[in-house]
Parts: C-alpha cells; structure tokens; sequence
C-alpha cells in the first residue's frame, strides 16, 4: 500500500513536472516568439525613421542648393545689370547733356518735331523749355518758329528741366518729352544689349 502510494505520488510529481517543464517551454518559445517580433518591429520602425529623416535632410539639402543657386544667379545678373547700366551711363549722359544743353542742336530738334505736329492742319502747340537757355531760345521760339509752322506756338521755361523740352498740342492734353532722362533711357535701351554683348559676350 505504502508502495503504490509512493508510485502514485512518484507518477503524478513526475506528470506535473513533465507537463510544468512542457508548459515553461511553450511560454519560453512564444515569450521568444513576441520578443523577436517586438525587435523587428522596433528596428522596422527605427528604420523607417532614418529613411524619412534622410528623405528630409535630402529635400532640404536639395532645397538650400536650389535657393542658393538661384541666389547666385540673380545676384550675377543685378550685378551684371549694374554693370551695365554704368557703361552705358558713362557712354551716354555726358554726350546727351552737352547736346540737349546746346541751344543750336535743341532749336533743330525742336524744329523737327513741331514740323511733325503741323503736317496736315495748324496745330497750336506749347513747348516747355529749360530755364537756362531762354536767353537762346526765346526769340527763335517767338519769331522764327512762328514762321515756319501753320499754328501758333507758345513757350514757357522751367527750371525742372536741365535740357531738352517737352511739346505738345496747346489743348491736346499730352505731350512728348524730349528731356535728358528721356533721351537717356532711349539710347540706353539701343546700347544696352551691344553693351552687354561687349562686356560679357
């Protein structure tokens, strides 16, 4: 009796710890299962945060290289607009104001223009002149011009003006200037593009 007691308590010790040890595995196994899965998933998502932190850093660094490449550039062509502009400055104003503050070249253009005005009908016409060149001027506008043209004229001269002159119809509410900025920016817009061909081919 004492014998099959202790077998039966032998048989069901060993059962328990056959099936204790057989249950421990499975939990060890499935406990490795899900930590394997854990540390995939973890460098899975830690991979994906270096992709897109290295997909950001390549746009922004593509970003700067074009933002900067395009700073460059319009940076060259102000430069080269102003360098430009300085030639072509240099080349043009000391000729025009030393024309346009002339009053024999100024009578001719004057002349010219109010000519164009009286082709078909008399036209009165009013001619704003630079103050510094009254003396010169007033008496070619008032007598010989008046001669020449079907409509009447009528000078004035101001101080705003250093050379040239504007003209226009007397009642046409416009006129047409012939002043030094004028003349500048107009031989300016011909010698710019040959001036720009010289200086940077």
């Amino acid at each position: 009796m004492q014998n099959k007691l202790q077998e039966l308590t032998d048989k069901l010790y060993k059962e328990g710890l056959s099936k204790g040890k057989q249950e421990g595995e499975e939990i060890l196994a499935k406990a490795k299962v899900q930590a394997e899965e854990i540390v995939a998933k973890a460098k899975a998502e830690a991979a994906a945060i270096v992709a897109a932190a290295n997909k950001e850093a390549e746009d922004l660094k593509t970003k700067v290289q074009g933002d900067l490449k395009m700073a460059a550039s319009q940076s060259v062509a102000a430069t080269k607009k102003d360098i430009e502009t300085l030639v072509v400055t240099k080349m043009t104003e000391a000729e025009v104001k030393k024309a346009l503050t002339s009053a024999e070249f100024v009578k001719e253009v004057i002349l010219a223009v109010a000519k164009g005005f009286n082709t078909e009908e008399p036209v009165d016409l009013e001619v704003v002149l630079p103050e510094t060149l009254k003396k010169e001027l007033e008496p070619f506008v008032t007598s010989e011009m008046t001669k020449v043209l079907k409509g009447g004229v009528e000078a004035s001269f101001s101080k705003k003006i250093a050379g040239g002159f504007t003209i226009g119809p007397k009642d046409g509410g416009y006129f047409i200037s012939f002043t030094e900025e004028t003349f500048n920016a107009l031989i300016a817009e011909y010698l710019r593009p040959a001036t720009k061909k010289i200086l940077f081919g």
